[in-house]
């Protein structure tokens, strides 16, 4: 077997060109988890964030500051996460605590992140070496019901909302549950208008093929898939099918192409399957011994060993958005520190470099390597922001949770 690419250093004439780009445009990454993970893992402390968390136990971490500027990252969405089956106040609870590790980290490391609100600031925050810093509220149960919480996320630093995760919501179909609405309910049409409104994009990840074409049709301002794949070449249902790619030039939209091993080849999706079928039968009959669960399912790890994927199953995602949908509705949504693998060579975020040095090799043009570093993203963040410039007089859209009970 060939050695993997991540054993491969970049040429210096490929890595000088990839410098030259990023430093001309931001390559901005639409979804990473590390507040997720500092929640689950480390108690919520966002110290010791400076360098070396991939050395981190029991935990290691995808990201950092050291390596967010090895990969050249000028703009980050940072995932404000909560389990897609916490509902009503809790959610805005936990919600209102995850926008707060970031907001803290934002606030710790000065030199390196810096709260951005608007297109340009990214363009500004980015020309002074710092990683322009938005939020992405991670599934429509956060709001609670409430188009008053969606507003104060949005005041926070959110600047997209997913409008479900793997749950089905009250208004929102997901793409990985049984569905409720075909796609959105009446009150999910008056989300994304609410969500129009006030300048927060619309993320359709997760959701289904149908809320997908639902919220694209609701939608004036352009959506965009904050980490998601083409299902045309990885059949998962969480990837974009071709009839929605098609639907992105009127829309305006973006599909920032995830890093997710089962999302990316259909060969890791079905190993994965294999790999919980044999976990249910050891268990099955190891009932009182969970050592010998673990020991059976690492002893058939090891003699099936999972399918290999690289930046070059990334890079194959990306130009079937550009087949079908075109050079400017593509971008990159990692999930770092989201997933339990990554392709090889792109095992953190200071592995971007390699995927642009795949799409060099690949002929690319640096104009369309631009595009799909951060200027689709940036124009979709400027169209929505006029949007809501547009629907200014329009008053506050308010669900039943938010309406004064009567006298």
């Amino acid at each position: 077997m060939a050695a993997p690419a991540s054993a491969q250093p970049i040429d210096p004439k490929v890595q000088a060109r990839i410098d030259r780009i990023l430093k001309a445009t931001p390559l901005i990454d639409g979804h990473n988890d590390i507040a997720e993970q500092l929640a689950e893992s480390y108690k919520r402390n966002i110290a010791g964030l400076a360098s070396g968390t991939d050395q981190r136990q029991p935990h290691p971490l995808m990201t950092d500051m050291a390596r967010l500027h090895r990969g050249r990252v000028g703009g980050q969405f940072w995932s404000v996460y909560i389990d897609g089956t916490i509902t009503g106040d809790a959610a805005i609870r936990e919600t209102i605590e995850q926008i707060d590790i970031v907001r803290r980290m934002i606030d710790a490391y000065p030199n390196d992140l810096e709260l951005a609100r608007t297109a340009d600031d990214v363009v500004r925050i980015h020309k002074t070496g710092k990683v322009a810093s938005m939020m992405g509220v991670e599934g429509g149960r956060q709001i609670g019901g409430s188009l008053a919480a969606l507003r104060q996320y949005y005041n926070l630093g959110a600047r997209y909302m997913t409008l479900t995760h793997n749950q089905a919501t009250e208004w929102a179909d997901s793409a990985t549950d049984d569905p409720k609405y075909d796609g959105l309910s009446p009150f999910g049409v008056t989300v994304v208008h609410e969500m129009n409104r006030i300048g927060m994009l619309v993320d359709l990840s997760h959701v289904s093929a149908a809320t997908m074409k639902d919220a694209i049709a609701a939608s004036t301002a352009p959506v965009i898939f904050s980490h998601s794949s083409a299902r045309a070449i990885g059949g998962h249902p969480r990837n974009v099918p071709d009839d929605v790619l098609q639907l992105l030039p009127a829309n305006g939209g973006v599909v920032m192409v995830n890093f997710v091993p089962p999302f990316l080849s259909d060969a890791v999706w079905n190993w994965g399957a294999a790999k919980s079928a044999e976990e249910a039968r050891l268990k099955a009959i190891h009932r009182a011994s969970k050592a010998d669960v673990e020991a059976g399912l690492k002893a058939w790890e090891a003699a099936h060993p999972a399918p290999l994927v690289t930046a070059a199953n990334v890079a194959d995602h990306i130009e079937h958005v550009v087949k079908i949908a075109g050079h400017d509705h593509v971008g990159i949504g990692g999930d770092m520190d989201g997933i339990d693998s990554t392709p090889q060579d792109l095992k953190g975020v200071q592995d971007y470099p390699n995927l642009f040095a795949e799409l060099i090799r690949r002929g690319w043009s640096d104009e369309n390597l631009s595009k799909l570093a951060g200027e689709n993203v940036l124009r979709a963040l400027r169209r929505a922001e006029a949007v809501a410039a547009s629907m200014k007089s329009e008053p506050a859209a308010l669900s039943p949770v938010d309406e004064a009970p009567a006298g």
